[in-house]
């Protein structure tokens, strides 16, 4: 009987004394090659149908056309097709549920701004999931807020905006997007300086472009939004603060710690949207190579030079930061918009 090389392999640490001893060699032999083969053929069994990116915000906004722009080169790297189909509603509330209530397979991705949203919904108390429920394969777009003032108001620096919110309250208008980091941020500055929250007249809008409209059209004297989102406007409005520690080359603009420098004070950091993609933790759990496969498929194709000239050019974040990275710094921003969320419960 002819033996294939890896049996004759095998064989050289099994030397059988009797003919039945060599019948069982050969059949423990093939049992043994045959399952590694197995295993292969069930991870190759991965993935056999389209993926579908869910994205919870409505066609058009920042984190759809982040993840639109990244389906096609997604789907050369998964080797299937990659459909995107938006579930706006409740501040990703409807979109998170979705995504929690498909088949724990890994065919479907959330794909969010999850700071500030994903925290939001938990802390209102309208979730019955947590932050644990979703595992974070990567966060690529990271925006800054911008504290500006309108060039159509009186004020001309932080200093002096803080100074007429303390003496002249409800004289000082400002907008923000409802529930963002910026509407938490404009309620901790004044915490930092003592002043009180009525003192602001303070609007809080439910998108991005009606919030900068009021800014650039001098309805307000102030705004704390997104940095990037800003562009649009800038010839209206005067930068005071980049909310971050380092800063921003877009921006001639102190960082907040900066700016409150002069006053002797400092204040919490935090951070704009943080967009990117998740699964749920029930499929990482129950697939890990499927989880890893997914992620090491992403990171590939964040690492695109066709993908990330398309982003530059579109003004999209394209950075590849991983798993660990992602979730520590969900946890880190959930605890921090935890500790401070008693502030936004005093505008409902």
């Amino acid at each position: 009987m002819k033996l294939n090389k890896p049996v004759q392999a095998l064989r050289m640490f099994y030397k059988p004394k009797t003919k039945l001893e060599n019948l069982y060699g050969l059949i423990l032999a093939a049992c043994l090659l045959m399952t590694p083969c197995s295993s292969v053929v069930h991870a190759q069994d991965f993935p056999d149908q389209p993926f579908t990116l869910v994205v919870g915000f409505g066609i058009g906004g920042s984190v759809d056309r982040m993840t639109r722009a990244v389906s096609n080169y997604l789907a050369e790297e998964l080797g299937q097709p990659v459909q995107v189909i938006n579930r706006n509603g409740a501040g990703t509330l409807l979109a998170a549920n979705y995504v929690l209530g498909r088949p724990h397979d890994g065919y479907t991705i959330f794909a969010s701004a999850f700071s500030p949203y994903l925290s939001n919904t938990i802390l209102e108390g309208n979730a019955d999931y947590s932050i644990d429920d979703f595992s974070y394969i990567n966060f690529q777009w990271f925006d800054e807020d911008l504290i500006a003032l309108s060039k159509a108001s009186k004020y001309k620096n932080l200093q002096e905006l803080l100074e007429a919110i303390r003496t002249n309250p409800k004289t000082v208008r400002a907008s923000v997007v409802r529930g963002s980091a910026g509407h938490l941020m404009a309620k901790l500055l004044l915490e930092v300086n003592g002043i009180p929250q009525e003192n602001l007249n303070l609007v809080a809008y439910n998108s991005g472009g009606q919030a900068r409209a009021a800014v650039a059209g001098g309805v307000v004297d102030f705004t704390v939004i997104s940095a990037e989102g800003c562009e649009s406007i800038r010839e209206y409005i005067e930068p005071l603060a980049i909310v971050s520690d380092v800063p921003n080359k877009e921006w001639n603009a102190p960082t907040l710690n900066e700016a409150l420098d002069v006053l002797g004070l400092v204040a919490p950091i935090l951070p704009g949207s943080i967009r990117g993609f998740a699964t749920t933790t029930e499929f990482k759990t129950a697939y890990p190579d499927r989880f890893n496969f997914i992620s090491s498929a992403l990171e590939r194709t964040l690492r695109n030079p066709e993908l990330q000239e398309l982003l530059q050019r579109s003004n999209i974040g394209g950075r590849w930061i991983g798993p660990l990275q992602a979730t520590d710094i969900m946890k880190t921003n959930f605890e921090i918009f935890k500790n401070y969320s008693y502030l936004l419960e005093l505008q409902r």
